[in-house]
C-alpha cells in the first residue's frame, strides 16, 4: 500500500512539474545557472534513450526552454545543439540496446512468448516504413521512446536509422525550441502558459489518438 501511495505521489509531482514547467525551469536556472544545460540534456537523453522513462517531459520542456532562451537565460543555438545531440544520442543508445536484446529474446524459433517470425516481420517493416515512423514518432510522447528500441530489435539498417534519427531530431528541436523562442514570451502566452503547455501536450497526443481511432474503425469494418 505504501508503494502505491509513493507512486501516486510521484505521478502528482511529475504532473505538477509539467503543468508548471515555466516556474520549475525558472527555479532550476536560478539555482544551477549554466549547469541547467546539463540537466536539460540529461532529461531529453533519458526520455529518448531509456524505454523505462517515457514519462519524462519532452515537447513541453523544449518549448519552455525556448521561451527562457528568448529571455536570455540560454543561448538558443547552444541549447538547440545540445538537446539535439541528447535526442540523437538517446535514440542511438535505445537502438543498440534493442539490437543487442533482440537476438537474445528471439533466440529460440518458437519460444512461448516470442517467435522469430515476429522479429523478421519487424525487420521488414522498419526497412520499408521505419524512416517515416522514426520522424513521426519524434512528435508522439511515449512512442518516440519505444520506436528506436523496436527499430533495434527489428535490426533496421543502422545508416538508415541514423539518418532519420538525425533528421527527426532536427525537426523536433526546431519546431519546439524555436516555437518557444519566438512565441513563448508573447503576453497572451505568458498569461496562459499552463493552457499553452496543455495544448502542446494535446497536439503531441493527437497522432496517437488518430491512429487509435483508425485502428478501431478498421476493426469495426472488418467485423461487419
Amino acid at each position: 500500500m505504501d508503494l502505491i501511495y509513493q507512486l501516486v505521489g510521484l505521478v502528482k509531482q511529475l504532473a505538477d512539474f509539467i503543468l508548471h514547467i515555466d516556474h520549475h525551469l525558472a527555479q532550476l536556472i536560478a539555482q544551477y545557472g549554466t549547469a541547467t544545460y546539463l540537466i536539460l540534456f540529461t532529461i531529453i537523453f533519458m526520455e529518448t534513450g531509456f524505454v523505462v522513462t517515457p514519462f519524462l517531459p519532452g515537447d513541453s520542456l523544449l518549448f519552455a526552454a525556448g521561451a527562457f532562451a528568448a529571455k536570455g537565460s540560454f543561448d538558443v543555438v547552444l541549447l538547440w545543439l545540445l538537446l539535439w545531440f541528447a535526442a540523437v544520442f538517446g535514440d542511438n543508445v535505445n537502438y543498440w540496446v534493442g539490437r543487442f536484446l533482440g537476438p537474445k529474446v528471439f533466440h529460440y524459433e518458437d519460444s512461448r512468448f516470442f517467435k522469430k517470425a515476429h522479429l523478421e516481420k519487424t525487420h521488414a517493416y522498419f526497412e520499408k516504413y521505419g524512416g517515416k515512423t522514426l520522424v513521426i514518432a519524434r512528435f508522439m510522447p511515449f512512442v518516440r521512446t519505444f520506436a528506436p528500441f523496436v527499430a533495434g530489435v527489428g535490426r533496421m539498417t543502422y545508416p538508415k536509422f541514423l539518418a532519420f534519427s538525425v533528421a527527426g531530431g532536427c525537426l523536433w528541436m526546431s519546431i519546439f525550441i524555436f516555437g518557444g523562442f519566438y512565441f513563448g514570451n508573447l503576453p497572451m502566452v505568458q498569461k496562459n502558459f499552463k493552457i499553452v503547455i496543455l495544448a502542446v501536450i494535446a497536439i503531441s497526443l493527437m497522432p496517437m489518438a488518430i491512429e487509435w481511432w483508425r485502428h478501431k474503425r478498421s476493426q469495426a469494418t472488418a467485423a461487419t
